[in-house]
C-alpha cells in the first residue's frame, strides 16, 4: 500500500510541475509576442503629422472708459450699486 501512495504522490507532484512549466512557457511566449507586436507597431507607425496651431487671437482692445462709466451708471440707477460703490468704481475707471 505504501508503494501505491508514493507513486500517486510522485505523479501528482510531477503533473503539477509540468503544468506550472507549461503555464510559464505560455506566459513567456505571450510576452514575447506582445513585445514583438509593440516593436512592429512602432516601426510601422507613420511619423505623426505636424500639428497645426492657429495663430494666437489678438488681444481685445482696452475697454472704453466712457462705456465703463455708462455701465456703472446703469448699475447704480438699477440699485445694484450704492452711491459709495459707484463713486469708488468710477474713480478706479478714471484713474486707469
Amino acid at each position: 500500500m505504501g508503494m501505491r501512495r508514493r507513486t500517486r504522490r510522485r505523479a501528482l507532484v510531477a503533473g503539477a510541475a509540468v503544468a506550472h512549466h507549461r503555464s510559464n512557457m505560455a506566459a513567456e511566449q505571450q510576452q514575447a509576442g506582445y513585445d514583438q507586436g509593440q516593436a512592429d507597431a512602432q516601426q510601422a507607425a507613420p511619423a505623426p503629422a505636424p500639428v497645426y496651431e492657429a495663430p494666437a487671437a489678438p488681444a481685445p482692445p482696452p475697454p472704453d472708459p466712457y462705456d465703463q462709466i455708462e455701465h456703472l451708471a446703469a448699475l447704480h440707477s438699477s440699485g445694484a450699486l450704492t452711491d459709495q460703490e459707484f463713486a469708488d468704481a468710477k474713480a478706479k475707471v478714471l484713474a486707469s
